[in-house]
């Protein structure tokens, strides 16, 4: 019996891709049942068949074709349209895909560390949110935990799902409560892809062509060596740490009583890698065209080797999903880490004016937290209001609606003599303190050393002096761990920290 040199080229590719010698077609994780696609954006669909199979694609009466290419890849793109649905989507090869109830609307990427990561089962009223649940037209999608040291074509997760009291519990909180609000608001239907880890820094979800096409970010490289320097000492420590936690959640039951909280390690499974939680669960992803990313995430980045450069890095991780998806300057906005009481070495005050400084892209907007968080909890309870501040960002930035969505944000000084006037924007409503006076301002001279200063509104603007300071040259607002954040705007939106140049 012969062989022709055909079909040992189809069975070579197929053990290449890992696909059986007649290959039917395949679809990644994104596109299947129940899920989302971006309104008003060219449709993408793509997938796996055998080499020289045409696949065609029909959505919405539209169909199109693509042959594979000599690996088995296919990629074909349909005409956009409005949100509506349920629609069929069928993909025709050697076998036919019919996937039910798609819907098309706006589809939001949700990443980020353990605060983005945490479920509505952890939050305030948990019972009641999860019971109130019932949002058929938001649907979810959850990618696990994973690293690669390479980009991958697909992501493993939890595939799409209508939101429901039985769906929603370990789903992230903060993006649930943003994409509600703007289900409520607009109507259409919202895709949720979260994407996070937690205990993750910012440089394990940006790209490695832009880290190392960036010589100043070379010592996000630096930290990582000296890491895997120590990898086996961090193995031991985890053991030992691991053996301690049993022996007391062992004892804890014994008494009746809660085990011990669960301890965190550092560098769990690599996701410390620069650049292995984008390959694995960011590329995978930008292949789907989507409206825009919320971002929680900077507690990781807090450490005193770290925070100098969060500013530059922060900016760099953008920019560099905003390239990989090929979309412009879509909206991407974020949370500034909150209030919480950290080591000695820590440096949130400097993160999180790394965070406000990275305002300056385009089509970015700040969710401030600094009246929200919990001193002795770093996963805050109340991620509603989170959730509600992303979603006013996205409703004057992605929609276009006029309304004021951030709290003050620091714009200039001018020196009046012995005292500084703080000019703000952001400022609807006027400037308030829900407290008396205008606690948390400090001045410095030339010298640089801060002073405790006295701060009144006047119109706009906050006018600081401190009497140790007879020439004030700089100011900082909110400049602790856990500050005293009095200021406040009309719309009741919190000022940010921040710190300003001489």
């Amino acid at each position: 019996m012969s062989i022709s040199h055909r079909s040992l080229r189809l069975a070579a590719w197929a053990l290449l891709l890992g696909l059986p010698a007649l290959a039917e077609v395949k679809l990644p994780a994104l596109i299947a049942e129940h899920m989302v696609f971006q309104r008003d954006l060219p449709v993408h669909v793509w997938g796996s068949a055998a080499p020289g199979e045409t696949v065609s694609v029909t959505f919405r009466g539209e169909t199109r074709s693509a042959d594979p290419d000599q690996f088995g890849r296919w990629s074909l793109y349909l005409p956009s349209g409005s949100a509506g649905g349920p629609f069929d989507l069928v993909i025709k090869g050697s076998n036919t895909i019919a996937l039910k109830d798609v819907l098309v609307g706006d589809v939001w990427v949700a990443s980020g560390q353990s605060n983005m990561e945490m479920g509505v089962d952890g939050v305030t009223n948990a019972k009641a949110e999860i019971a109130a649940a019932n949002y058929p037209k938001i649907r979810l999608f959850r990618a696990l935990n994973r690293v690669s040291s390479y980009p991958l074509e697909d992501i493993e997760a939890h595939t799409w799902v209508a939101t429901t009291p039985q769906t929603i519990g370990e789903f992230s909180a903060a993006a649930y409560f943003f994409g509600r609000q703007l289900q409520q608001k607009y109507g259409v239907p919202i895709g949720l892809i979260e994407s996070s880890w937690g205990g993750t820094p910012a440089e394990a979800w940006t790209g490695m062509t832009s880290l190392g096409a960036d010589a100043s970010l070379m010592p996000v490289f630096a930290e990582w060596g000296k890491m895997m320097q120590d990898q086996s000492t961090t193995l031991l420590e985890r053991a030992k740490r691991m053996q301690e936690w049993k022996q007391l959640a062992d004892k804890a039951k014994q008494d009746g009583k809660p085990a011990p909280g669960w301890p965190w390690f550092p560098n769990q499974d690599n996701c410390w890698q620069p650049g292995g939680l984008f390959n694995a669960m960011i590329a995978p992803l930008t292949r789907f065209p989507i409206r825009g990313a919320i971002w929680y995430q900077g507690e990781s980045n807090a450490g005193p080797e770290r925070a100098p450069l969060y500013a530059h890095l922060f900016q760099t991780m953008i920019q560099d999903w905003r390239r990989a998806w090929g979309q412009g300057d879509f909206p991407f906005l974020f949370v500034q880490i909150a209030n919480f009481k950290t080591g000695p070495d820590a440096m949130w005050p400097e993160v999180r004016d790394a965070q406000r400084r990275t305002l300056a892209l385009a089509n970015t907007g700040m969710a401030v937290a600094i009246d929200i968080g919990e001193a002795n909890n770093i996963h805050p309870l109340n991620k509603q209001e989170v959730g509600r501040r992303l979603a006013l960002a996205a409703e004057s930035i992605s929609y276009g609606d006029k309304i004021e969505y951030s709290g003050p944000l620091f714009r200039q000084t001018t020196i009046e003599g012995s005292s500084m006037r703080v000019w703000f924007d952001h400022t609807a409503g006027g400037l308030k303190s829900r407290v008396d006076g205008v606690p948390g301002f400090e001045v410095a001279g030339a010298d640089g050393k801060f002073a405790a200063a006295e701060a009144r509104i006047d119109g706009p603007t906050i006018v600081v002096s401190a009497p140790s300071v007879n020439s004030p040259r700089r100011v900082r607002y909110a400049w602790k761990d856990v500050p005293e954040a009095s200021l406040f705007n009309g719309e009741n939106l919190p000022a940010s920290p921040f710190r300003s140049e001489e």
